[in-house]
């Protein structure tokens, strides 16, 4: 008996060296994110948002939400933060896990812009000119309803063909369905559509760039880039570093958690 007990106790102390817990974690609103272990993908506005509001937090950065779900899904951390889009399509990949949406993003949105380095006011003019004559003719609903279509089913539009003399770089995170996601071994998605319209219209040739998120804005800065097309929210902190075209869409965060047992 006594070297049962002492079996059980040491089994105790590995538990709690590697953070494993009997306890249930339950997460129903945001509220329940106090002390928590919280994925978010690194230099976004929900990891902005965590670190900014939520008490006691144990924030875990991930290259991408993706990466942060498969942590959730070993039960590293605790829940996901992450924008409502990549988030349904991290759900529908991964069944076992579910979103939970609060009144507090609802009635905050975020508004997603292009962004140009900071006086660039050529490229920002065409930049406009295009999701302005995209929501005037057709063209934006169209690829609203290609890549959020209410069936779910996406539909890829054919690539648009970009030429000229002049290369104009598309900077992206193609880790953000539907907006850039990698497709076979294309990289596609609403904002790399929306990029080659941009393209074609002001004459020059498209390349798209993928890197980490965090990465954009450097690379904007120094030259690397010419835009940036990749589910960017328009925030305060952004507007000193960059110039943001129109807003072209809206979104909010989410929670993504575990489905109870």
């Amino acid at each position: 008996m006594k070297k049962m007990t002492l079996v059980c106790a040491a089994l105790a102390a590995v538990l709690a060296f590697t953070g494993c817990s009997k306890s249930k974690v339950e997460i129903n609103s945001l509220a329940d994110l106090a002390g928590k272990k919280i994925g978010v993908q690194a230099g976004t506005t929900g990891e902005a948002w965590v670190q900014d509001n939520v008490e006691g937090a144990q924030i875990a950065s991930f290259k991408s939400g993706m990466d942060a779900a498969l942590d959730l899904k070993n039960r590293a951390i605790d829940a996901v933060v992450l924008d409502e889009l990549p988030a349904k399509a991290i759900v529908e990949r991964n069944p076992e896990l579910t979103i939970i949406h609060d009144s507090e993003f609802a009635n905050n949105k975020e508004a997603y812009a292009i962004a140009v380095k900071k006086g660039n006011s050529e490229l920002l003019a065409s930049i406009n000119n295009t999701i302005s004559s995209m929501k005037k003719n057709g063209e934006y609903e169209a690829l609203v309803d290609a890549f959020m279509p209410a069936d779910g089913n996406i539909k890829i539009p054919a690539a648009e063909g970009t030429s000229g003399s002049k290369v104009v770089k598309l900077g992206t995170n193609a880790a953000f369905p539907p907006f850039e996601y990698v497709e076979g071994k294309n990289i596609v998605g609403f904002d790399i559509t929306m990029g080659q319209k941009i393209a074609k219209n002001a004459g020059l040739r498209l390349e798209v760039v993928d890197m980490a998120f965090d990465s954009l804005i450097p690379a904007l800065q120094s030259g690397t880039i010419d835009f940036i097309a990749a589910g960017m929210s328009v925030n305060e902190d952004r507007k000193k570093n960059v110039d943001f075209s129109e807003t072209y869409f809206e979104s909010e965060q989410v929670i993504i958690v575990r489905k109870s047992r």
